[in-house]
């Protein structure tokens, strides 16, 4: 008999451990689950909409479909659930006009989610009245989230994360060629160096590594700007626009995303999710082509050597990691 009562003891003790032990193991992966779902970033990145009032299609450009093009995009980009932001990277206007600034700020302003812009050399007027201050006067006007900006500027859209967009227009003159001044490379230094233990988004116009090569397009000192990214090693992407054309290259911990252009074929933008975890950092590329399929139908009989600008399956959509 007090070998039996010694084993129910025991078992009861066995019981309430376990009971213990189960509800410690459930907190901690409800714990451990908000914490993986707080790490994840999910945002969209429209590239050269070209927007126009009044426009034509010509072999590289439909402008005369474009305010059709981007209000597809805000559609399918507002059909997106959880979505933290969206980001324009230049070009957001084909001619540097105040008219055009407003005409086209309706359209994006049907958006959900907040968004933010990058200056495309298609958006500043050389000796004109449409300035780059005048410019960002108006976005803040229109949009909370651009108020106060600087032509170039950082924000934190989550813990763990830091957005830099940068301005890659050379103002004083008309060229399609970029350019980062000493001042502005300076401060994307420090940026970084504040961040070294965050996941990095650089958002610019003129890309650092060339989708195919174009003297006319380049960004003069890309090496400059490759040099100061590629010396931090924490998780750094690095997404643009200008030449129309999807690629996307990774040196290392460094994630080049050239991004395809709204108003030519392959007419399209990219929804972008990240995901932070304890070794690695994950991103899930995804291009996504306009519904309006007869423009893009009409695009690709235009545009020449369609392939080159719609790129590689690898630089659609295609999962990336990067190992912290």
């Amino acid at each position: 008999m007090p070998r039996k009562k010694y084993k129910k003891k025991e078992s009861f003790f066995t019981r309430l451990m376990n009971a213990i032990i189960t509800l410690a193991l459930s907190g901690m992966m409800i714990y451990g689950l908000q914490c993986y779902s707080a790490s994840s970033l999910k945002f969209a990145q429209v590239s050269d909409v070209h927007f126009l009032q009044e426009g034509s299609n010509t072999t590289f450009k439909m402008t005369a479909e474009s305010p059709k093009l981007l209000d597809d995009a805000v559609e399918q980009i507002n059909e997106i659930p959880n979505l933290n932001f969206v980001m324009f990277t230049g070009d957001l206007i084909d001619k540097p006009f105040e008219k055009e600034l407003n005409a086209v700020l309706p359209h994006v302003e049907k958006l959900n989610a907040p968004w933010y812009f990058a200056f495309g050399n298609h958006d500043r007027c050389v000796g004109g009245f449409l300035t780059k201050e005048l410019y960002l006067d108006i976005l803040g006007s229109h949009n909370e989230n651009m108020k106060g900006k600087n032509r170039y500027y950082s924000f934190i859209p989550r813990k763990g994360y830091r957005v830099i967009v940068l301005d890659t227009i050379i103002t004083e003159k008309v060229t399609s060629k970029g350019y980062i001044e000493e001042e502005q490379l300076k401060w994307l230094d420090t940026e970084l160096s504040e961040a070294k233990n965050d996941t990095v988004l650089i958002f610019m116009h003129v890309p650092i590594m060339e989708p195919f090569p174009s003297e006319s397009h380049r960004l003069q000192n890309s090496g400059e700007i490759q040099a100061v990214i590629e010396k931090y090693k924490n998780p750094i992407a690095v997404f643009s626009g200008h030449y129309h054309a999807a690629k996307i290259i990774q040196k290392g911990n460094v994630l080049y995303v050239d991004s395809p252009a709204l108003v030519s074929y392959p007419n399209a933008f990219r929804i972008i999710t990240v995901t932070n975890t304890r070794k690695k950092v994950i991103f899930d590329i995804q291009m996504k082509e306009t519904r309006v399929t007869n423009v893009q139908k009409m695009a690709k009989l235009l545009v020449f050597a369609s392939n080159l600008y719609a790129g590689e399956a690898k630089d659609q959509s295609a999962i990336y990691e990067i190992k912290k």
